[in-house]
């Protein structure tokens, strides 16, 4: 296996880091997301290093140092260390002892290995020092290469530690899975047996899960799956996953990026704004969209009325929904409608139109001067007034 060797390692504020803990006789150790990622060429965005210093041993460290250290989860054992305005989450070596699927009681440990154990997948129980040797206690790499979600040890008993890992099992197939392959049978079986504890779950904890499967490239593979295991009725009652991966196709054939909001339109369901607790800014976003598919309004008029980004989001649900292809003059349009600018304004029709009437009128005149495909000019317009 080939070493770690990606920049944000290398990085002087990291090399800190590990110095603070090495030097003074602890074990460091970057773990999980850095090191799945810098072995599989994706950018590293979070540095998680795991240690046998006790978090107070850590704190005191880090301040000795110069570092700032926040405890962000220091009941499960995390210290947060700001390097040179770079955060590292440093957790104590650890071991569950006991959980209730929402919130596991945890030991600290002394060595790697029951660390890993107490991880969710293989792929996340890699581990590398500062210089970047790779330690791979439960044979992760292997299901790395091969694009392989696989539980540690047993699913169903990872699966009752928290039961958000059911999320997580599809979310990590969307981003790292091989959608030829399949799932893993023995995961899925026991997402499928356990689904019904996803109730149990806060909805910010289920809602954060979810904008993150849905803005991987292609879920669609995954979100089939969980409709198949029962996951997605228990997550968005009602919801169907049969028209994304059309969207996805349609969001290819546009040139637009993944949108976790678009794909919640396509996938529908009871009381979304609830069940994942959408921002006001989300369900906003999202009425928009539901409400624009049926409107029966031209790529022109869309791209004027809502911007050439939700515009170009209902052109492709639209493809999705009714089997068609996402046309590049519908496009073209919706990008010219959401440059234009209505060259009547209220100050041209007073003090002749007032109150109601004038918002009547200009609305009437708007939708002329969009008829005519935002050809007509102030004169014009006023002009077929009179």
């Amino acid at each position: 296996m080939r070493k770690v060797d990606g920049s944000w390692l290398s990085a002087r504020a990291t090399q800190a880091v590990f110095k603070m803990l090495t030097e003074s006789g602890y074990k460091a150790y970057a773990v999980g997301g850095c090191v799945r990622n810098d072995l599989i060429g994706v950018p590293v965005d979070d540095v998680d290093i795991a240690t046998d210093a006790l978090p107070d041993v850590v704190t005191k460290l880090a301040e000795n140092a110069g570092f700032r250290a926040v405890p962000t989860g220091i009941d499960h054992g995390t210290v947060t260390v700001v390097s040179s305005g770079i955060p590292h989450e440093i957790t104590t070596f650890r071991k569950d002892v006991d959980t209730d699927g929402r919130h596991a009681i945890v030991a600290f440990s002394d060595t790697i290995e029951e660390d890993a154990h107490r991880r969710d997948f293989t792929m996340n129980a890699m581990y590398c020092d500062a210089d970047g040797g790779v330690m791979d206690p439960l044979g992760g790499y292997p299901d790395l290469l091969a694009r392989r979600v696989r539980f540690i040890d047993d699913p169903e008993a990872r699966i009752k530690e928290d039961y958000l890992r059911i999320l997580r099992f599809f979310r990590f197939h969307a981003l790292y899975g091989n959608p030829d392959a399949g799932l893993d049978r023995d995961g899925l079986a026991a997402c499928a047996m356990y689904c019904g504890e996803i109730v149990t779950l806060s909805k910010e904890r289920v809602g954060s899960e979810m904008r993150k499967l849905l803005s991987a490239r292609d879920p669609a593979p995954s979100v089939a799956a969980m409709q198949h295991a029962g996951v997605l009725g228990q997550v968005l009652p009602g919801a169907s996953a049969r028209y994304l991966p059309m969207l996805v196709f349609a969001e290819n054939q546009a040139g637009i990026g993944p949108d976790p909001i678009r794909r919640l339109a396509i996938l529908g369901g009871d009381d979304v704004e609830n069940g994942l607790r959408l921002s006001r800014a989300e369900m906003r976003d999202l009425t928009l969209l539901t409400e624009s598919i049926g409107s029966g309004r031209q790529a022109s008029e869309l791209g004027y009325r809502i911007g050439f980004d939700a515009a170009a989001s209902v052109l492709v649900l639209r493809a999705a929904m009714f089997g068609r292809n996402v046309e590049p003059a519908d496009l073209e349009s919706a990008r010219y409608g959401a440059q234009a600018v209505c060259p009547v304004s209220a100050a041209h029709l007073m003090p002749e139109f007032q109150g109601p009437e004038l918002g009547r009128k200009l609305r009437e005149i708007e939708q002329i001067w969009i008829a005519s495909k935002f050809s007509m000019t102030l004169d014009q317009l006023i002009h077929k007034q009179t």
